[in-house]
């Protein structure tokens, strides 16, 4: 059998069709390619998932200290004074405002909440910690004027999110409500688990992971960069988790969100049965995706207080 065929595969026909699509813009192969085509073939990949944006939910664009750019999301109704702060995935070196538009649009109309969207500097051009930095200070920057703010990030954007909640917590910042992660690589061992039995999973490889770990060259000792390496969880903030059962960082997902439970912190874990990294772009031709999205948009609102 070749290796192709014994890869582990879903069975919801939905999400190997989202899977199919993704690789006519996206190939499995994408990181062996130059910097520059791999954000074209993604922006191109984007664009072919956007989505209407819901009716009476404005934009507007600005600067965070007149460096980092910056999307706001109002929706038509905002039932609260708390506020989502969005960091997207692309394994620290594709993505951008654009790339993640339509998901930040309908997460701000779902939950009934104001959404501030970052554009963080990319790797390799941006080595670690530049990435975290420009979302920490996006971060102080929110919580500054007294509002409480629900952190929330996918993959990438997830190590990036859990990494400023755990800073913030070391330096006494307060005002953060939750945290939400989604499918998110915190640094677990590449050579087991699900690292080891997803290896090949559709989406994302853990050849892939290791790319994108070697591109950002963060220090592995570095519990901010690596937020498994943690050793105190407590006291944390509140937690929503979501995992994609066909994913190699699955057991990030599920390890954090039982430490994250062992320390004390309130947190909702769900894992995804047929779905496969990256599954927030099908949300609008997977069933499995829609159920996963129509949870994420509840686990939102649980913790920016409009449920």
């Amino acid at each position: 059998m070749d290796k192709k065929s014994t890869r582990p595969t879903p069975t919801e026909a939905g999400i190997l069709a989202f899977h199919e699509r993704c690789e006519r813009f996206y190939p499995a192969d994408a990181v062996n390619a130059s910097i520059v085509q791999q954000r074209r073939w993604y922006d191109a990949l984007c664009a072919e998932f956007d989505a209407p944006s819901p009716e009476g939910l404005t934009r507007r664009d600005e600067r965070v200290a007149g460096r980092t750019p910056v999307r706001h999301y109002r929706p038509a109704k905002v039932a609260t004074e708390t506020r989502v702060f969005y960091i997207h995935g692309g394994g620290f070196v594709v993505g951008s405002l654009e790339s993640h538009d339509a998901i930040c649009a309908e997460l701000a109309h779902g939950a009934r909440a104001e959404l501030i969207s970052i554009d963080y500097r990319l790797a390799p051009e941006h080595i670690w910690p530049a990435a975290f930095e420009d979302c920490y200070a996006v971060l102080e920057s929110l919580l500054a004027d007294d509002r409480p703010v629900v952190v929330v990030g996918d993959s990438a954007g997830g190590n990036l999110a859990a990494g400023i909640v755990l800073k913030a917590k070391a330096e006494g910042l307060s005002g953060i409500a939750g945290q939400v992660l989604i499918y998110p690589g915190l640094g677990g061992d590449l050579v087991s688990g699900s690292y080891v039995e997803m290896a090949e999973a559709p989406g994302l490889s853990t050849t892939d992971v290791a790319y994108y770990r070697d591109v950002l060259q963060a220090p592995a000792e570095d519990s901010l960069a690596y937020p498994l390496r943690a050793t105190d969880l407590s006291g944390l903030p509140p937690a929503y988790i979501t995992g994609a059962h066909f994913d190699p960082l699955r057991d990030d997902a599920r390890t954090y969100a039982a430490r994250l439970a062992q320390a004390g912190v309130d947190v909702t874990y769900r894992e995804e049965p047929q779905m496969i990294h990256a599954w927030l772009r099908a949300r609008h031709m997977s069933p499995g995706a829609r159920a996963g999205f129509r949870h994420l948009v509840h686990g939102l609102a649980q913790l920016v207080g409009t449920e």
